[in-house]
């Protein structure tokens, strides 16, 4: 059973948030709220969310998986306001979501959940370097990085956290010292990114004032923010490019 109701901007972000590595997920359904863990097909990124039940205007359901195309449901939400209040609700009976908003009732077939790839393990790591910043300065770099290379290195030197890309010509290199940043527990790490990633996942993360994120040295980045006002939790883990000798 699942019954719901929520925000259309609060949903909005949640969906994309997901659907920025992966076009389908298995959400996990509990009395306390609903989550996600995904990776995606290159096994190069990870997406592990969570909303708790007090994001919801109601949420009721019980134990359970819902297999959601990602892409037709954010063709759904693009017909909602911002200001919109979403209704949610499953028919056990016909395998399909109900999505209604402002009178518009849409009725969407679900997936098997076990056509979709299993939950992965998340990885402990403890990486030595810790990073709070704003969503837009990491925007800001990673758009000027993409005019140089498909690369781009996130790292600490001292009271310093840089982000840098090289090209065969050009070159972009963003500092920011302890005192321009939210928050930096220095340690010596630099760690090189694709581009591709980085720009897609740049996106979501724009719209968070506290980004926080753990860096090594050539180990993965891990980036984690709130969503749905404070009710929802996103991480980002994103395995590094290893640069040969």
């Amino acid at each position: 059973m699942f019954k719901a109701v929520i925000g259309a901007e609060k949903l909005k972000d949640s969906i994309e948030s997901i659907s920025t590595l992966v076009d389908e997920a298995r959400f996990r359904l509990t009395p306390q709220g609903l989550s996600v863990k995904a990776v995606d097909p290159s096994n190069v990124a990870m997406v592990s969310f969570d909303l708790a039940r007090d994001a919801f205007d109601s949420f009721e359901a019980t134990e359970g998986e819902l297999g959601i195309d990602l892409t037709k449901l954010n063709g759904v939400m693009e017909m909602a306001d911002k200001s919109d209040v979403i209704e949610l609700e499953l028919d056990e009976t016909a395998h399909k979501l109900i999505v209604r908003m402002r009178g518009l009732a849409y009725t969407m077939s679900l997936l098997d959940p076990s056509s979709i790839r299993k939950e992965p393990k998340v990885p402990t790591l403890d990486l030595p370097a810790h990073i709070v910043i704003r969503g837009e300065d990491i925007k800001r770099a990673v758009k000027a990085a993409e005019k140089v290379s498909d690369y781009m290195s996130m790292g600490v030197r001292g009271d310093t956290f840089f982000m840098e890309a090289q090209g065969d010509t050009d070159s972009v290199l963003v500092e920011l010292k302890k005192d321009q940043l939210i928050e930096l527990q220095a340690s010596d790490a630099k760690s090189l990114f694709s581009l591709d990633y980085l720009s897609d996942l740049s996106k979501i993360l724009a719209k968070s004032n506290e980004v926080t994120i753990d860096l090594g040295k050539d180990f993965p980045l891990k980036i984690r923010i709130k969503i749905a006002q404070g009710h929802g939790d996103v991480s980002y883990m994103l395995a590094p490019r290893v640069e040969s000798e």
